[in-house]
């Protein structure tokens, strides 16, 4: 049975009914992401990569560079924030919350036609990966990490021909929820993205253990999407909850919804041929076009 999900201004996608979803280990893969190494970028190459200026205590971020990546030719960017970190499931998902082990991008991708870059979450010094939410706790504070989103994304657009006006914003769970709450945190943030890939949870729906979780804020957070273009997906039933939570909001937005067709919180469906990986990849041909 399928159920129809829909908020004006979206598109509509079809969803499996509870329960039915299969487990990712029944469909093997065909994407195997690089292992992320030391030293120079290069094409076809994942590497760890430190923003230029920035001494050895500010973690680098994580950057793939296509198997078609040639210099001077323009490229659409993926960046992409990690799960929270110390997590497993009983299905045997894990998350180790570092960026190094984030899949959307490359899964996304095929590892072709996009620059991909996974972005750290920071402490409150900027001085150490945030395996869990971002900033210290208690209060999780954003500002590091906002500020290093603000000087990362203009430099790798600059120093590999990412194009700027062509940057999606991606991720995963606590990721997921940076879409919006790091991605949307300010005026100057909001700007860099053209859409959102935003993989189970959503800024606002419940309340989270960081600064501003409130729906009142991140509702202020939202407003600043305007009429840029969000992929929506959970899984399960998950997105029931967000679309829900953008109904009574009173947004209008361009919200596309859809399962991701298994019952893992993992990001490795994306490794994995299936149809709301084919409809992921179509909605971001359609958004990443010059």
């Amino acid at each position: 049975m399928l159920r129809a999900a829909l908020v004006a201004g979206s598109v509509a996608v079809a969803l499996p009914a509870a329960g039915q979803a299969p487990d990712i280990a029944s469909v093997p893969a065909d994407l195997s992401v690089p292992v992320a190494e030391q030293g120079a970028p290069a094409a076809g190459k994942r590497m760890f990569y430190r923003l230029p200026g920035d001494p050895e205590s500010v973690p680098p971020l994580v950057l793939y560079l296509p198997t078609d990546w040639v210099p001077g030719k323009r490229f659409p960017v993926l960046c992409e924030y990690a799960g929270n970190g110390h997590y497993r499931n009983a299905y045997g998902d894990i998350s180790t919350g570092r960026p190094e082990d984030s899949r959307i991008g490359y899964g996304l991708s095929g590892g072709r036609g996009f620059i991909w870059v996974c972005l750290p979450f920071l402490n409150d010094a900027g001085d150490a990966v945030a395996l869990t939410w971002w900033g210290d706790p208690p209060t999780h504070r954003p500002d590091a990490t906002v500020a290093y989103a603000k000087r990362a994304v203009p430099a790798i657009c600059a120093a590999f021909s990412g194009d700027p006006e062509r940057v999606i914003l991606c991720g995963f769970s606590r990721g997921a929820i940076a879409c919006n709450a790091i991605g949307l945190h300010d005026d100057a943030i909001a700007k860099l993205w053209r859409g959102f890939v935003c993989y189970s949870h959503y800024d606002g729906v419940r309340s989270w253990p960081f600064a501003g979780s409130d729906r009142a804020s991140a509702l202020t957070r939202l407003r600043r999407l305007g009429s840029r273009p969000q992929f929506l997906c959970q899984e399960g039933t998950g997105t029931d909850a967000t679309r829900a939570y953008l109904e009574s909001s009173g947004v209008v937005g361009r919200f596309t919804f859809q399962a991701t067709g298994f019952r893992n919180h993992n990001d490795a469906w994306l490794l994995r041929p299936s149809p709301t990986r084919d409809a992921a990849r179509e909605w971001l041909s359609r958004v990443s076009k010059p």
